[in-house]
């Protein structure tokens, strides 16, 4: 894998304070997701025991024997003083090497395959300071420990919450990180996982707009399944997402961008912006041409997701609001419908 090459240790992480009644709902969903929403046995077995492991494992294989280049083709992206590269694993998992040009520090997001992502470490010549870890499963958190046996000051963030392997430095809602001259804010977005945590670059600093590396909260055009948590719990999660702004760009988890855009578009027949989207996306990947990165501001144009306020969503799923009925109660509503198709849609 090349020379071992030891980090700069980071400054310590600064925790700030969060009241907003959005997030302590959420948090609180949290608390009483396994009450809410019990995981199946196949599920259970992946997640929690050295099966899941080793059946990982064997991903990684066949997908090296399948794709020995990576799945797509992905273009690295650049600010002033920060380089995004996004790094294909797996069948259609990323991973992200988020790097501060300047000191030539870097962190990895999600580091799946760890051959794939030591090869564009050495590629770039940097220094690996930090693992961001999104959440548990082992397609997103399965090379943490190859990479901290090379790398041997490199830091491991992640929730507490979730069983993240090597975890070394837990991190909480709106707290923040350093890379070099990077900044991270971990954003609590659980749902997917317990504990799943989304990152936000600020890349303000640089000319560029903040940047979300979503793990398996967001995809272009769809959301992570409810293996951990409720609808109002992943519905507060996608709120807070939205909440970021228009131009934050996305940079999700995996390349799922035809099969969620093709399940959008039978829910909305009539939509510019999805058929667009969907139009360029098929060229995309007829050229195995990553999808990555998209933005929020058009996410809410197409994603199904993100619409859940939408009247032509809500009729198109056959739903009305019920008399008396919160609005955010009958959204959460809407998503579970959304989400019981998708997954009866991706079965088929």
């Amino acid at each position: 894998m090349g020379e071992h090459r030891d980090a700069p240790p980071s400054p310590t992480p600064i925790i700030q304070a969060d009241s907003h009644p959005l997030r302590e709902a959420q948090r609180k969903a949290a608390t009483n997701v396994a009450a809410i929403n019990p995981m199946g046995t196949r599920y259970s077995l992946y997640a929690r025991t050295r099966l899941g492991f080793l059946f990982y494992k064997r991903q990684v294989k066949k997908a090296r024997e399948r794709f020995p280049h990576g799945h797509s083709v992905s273009q690295p992206l650049g600010f002033r003083g920060v380089k995004i590269v996004p790094i294909p694993v797996l069948s259609n998992n990323y991973s992200y090497l988020v790097i501060d040009t300047d000191s030539g520090r870097a962190a990895v997001v999600d580091p799946s395959d760890p051959l794939a992502v030591q090869a564009a470490i050495e590629e770039e010549g940097v220094m690996l300071e930090a693992i961001l870890c999104t959440h548990k499963h082992w397609d997103h958190s399965g090379g943490n420990a190859a990479l901290l046996q090379q790398h041997g000051s490199c830091k491991v963030y992640g929730s507490a919450v979730d069983a993240i392997p090597e975890l070394t430095h837990p991190v909480g809602d709106r707290e923040k990180l350093s890379v070099g001259c990077l900044t991270f804010e971990a954003l609590a977005t659980p749902g997917h996982t317990v504990g799943h945590v989304a990152f936000v670059l600020d890349a303000g600093p640089f000319g560029g707009p903040p940047c979300l590396f979503s793990g398996d909260l967001l995809f272009l055009a769809g959301c992570g399944r409810l293996f951990e948590g409720s609808p109002e719990t992943m519905l507060a999660s996608l709120d807070a997402a939205v909440g970021l702004g228009e131009d934050t760009l996305l940079w999700p988890g995996h390349e799922y961008a035809l099969e969620c855009l093709s399940f959008a578009r039978l829910l909305e027949l009539d939509n510019p912006a999805l058929e667009q989207k969907l139009l360029w996306a098929t060229q995309q990947r007829q050229e195995k041409r990553s999808t990555c990165p998209s933005t929020l501001g058009e996410e809410r144009t197409y994603n199904p997701f993100l619409r859940t306020h939408r009247r032509e969503l809500q009729e198109a799923l056959g739903l009305q609001r019920g008399s008396g009925e919160h609005h955010d109660a009958f959204r959460a509503r809407v998503l579970r419908e959304v989400r019981r198709r998708k997954d009866l849609y991706k079965a088929t």
